[in-house]
């Protein structure tokens, strides 16, 4: 039942995790970076840029979603930015659970990352629980950049506390009532301290994923190509006759119009844009405002 023991600690446990793993260990992190390279860092707070404190992005689809972490190039408290890097986080306690939180995750940023693709953004998962191997090959297949904290360094950052969260699905209801009930009484002190066992056994973790976020922010173009494309249009009912026609044109002598400009751009982290602009103009634009 949504509303059982087991269910309340589950979710009110993820909101501790996501506010010290998102707000005391990653934000400073993230702030400081973004302070020192001229980024604007938006989080889950009042912005006079746009309404209520939730940081909402909409899709290629028109489809809004709120985030946890949007790093902006250009943006300020009152004028929002080039997206440039999208963070999601999420807590589960069961692998059984973990391919559909995944699958959401996927669902929401990788189609505003689309719609954003020629700034070429960074976009991570932050896990915490347990998840299935298998979810978070989906995620670094997909390119995202993993946080990832397992349930085992959960359990034991919280029993510095003197606090013992390992339950399973055979755990009372009377257990897991009176967990809840402790978890409101864990001062600053005790969530300084979980804070501090957390980063210590996920440092590699936390450091790899910052180390990539900034390469990818901070990289260099190493190469710009720039390919003006001409020629004659021409236009077939059947495949027959577009192969038939294709054999005797004759690509020694090309003739036709100005149709448009492509552009690869090559960065110093491996990273690759690839474009197709209608007009000079456009394609100036576009080469002026990459980061």
């Amino acid at each position: 039942m949504a509303n059982s023991p087991s269910h309340k600690f589950g979710q009110d446990l993820g909101n501790l995790l996501e506010h010290i793993v998102l707000y005391r260990i990653l934000k400073p992190r993230l702030q400081a970076f973004t302070s020192q390279n001229k980024y604007f860092l938006d989080w889950q707070t009042e912005r006079p840029a746009r309404s209520g404190k939730k940081v909402t992005w909409q899709d290629q689809f028109g489809n809004s979603h709120d985030l946890d972490f949007v790093i902006e190039a250009g943006g300020t408290p009152e004028k929002l930015g080039t997206p440039v890097a999208f963070i999601e986080a999420a807590w589960r306690r069961y692998t059984k659970h973990s391919k559909n939180k995944v699958q959401e995750i996927q669902g929401a940023i990788l189609p505003i990352v689309d719609l954003h693709k020629l700034s070429a953004p960074f976009y991570g998962a932050v896990l915490a629980g347990d998840f299935s191997k298998s979810a978070l090959e989906q995620l670094r297949n997909n390119r995202f950049s993993v946080l990832y904290i397992p349930y085992k360094s959960v359990v034991t950052a919280f029993k510095s506390v003197g606090f013992d969260i390992a339950f399973d699905e055979q755990t009372s209801d009377e257990i897991f009532a009176g967990a809840s009930s402790k978890l409101k009484t864990l001062s600053d002190k005790h969530i300084d301290k979980i804070r501090s066992e957390l980063i210590k056994l996920s440092a590699t973790e936390i450091d790899s994923f910052m180390s990539t976020l900034e390469k990818t922010l901070m990289r260099l173009v190493t190469q710009i190509v720039l390919i003006p494309m001409y020629g004659a249009e021409f236009r077939f009912t059947t495949l027959g006759s577009a192969v038939k026609n294709l054999a005797t044109m004759n690509f020694n002598l090309p003739v036709g119009q100005f149709q448009k400009i492509e552009v690869i751009v090559d960065y110093s982290n491996g990273d690759s844009i690839r474009a197709s602009f209608a007009s000079q103009s456009d394609t100036v634009n576009f080469l002026g405002g990459l980061q």
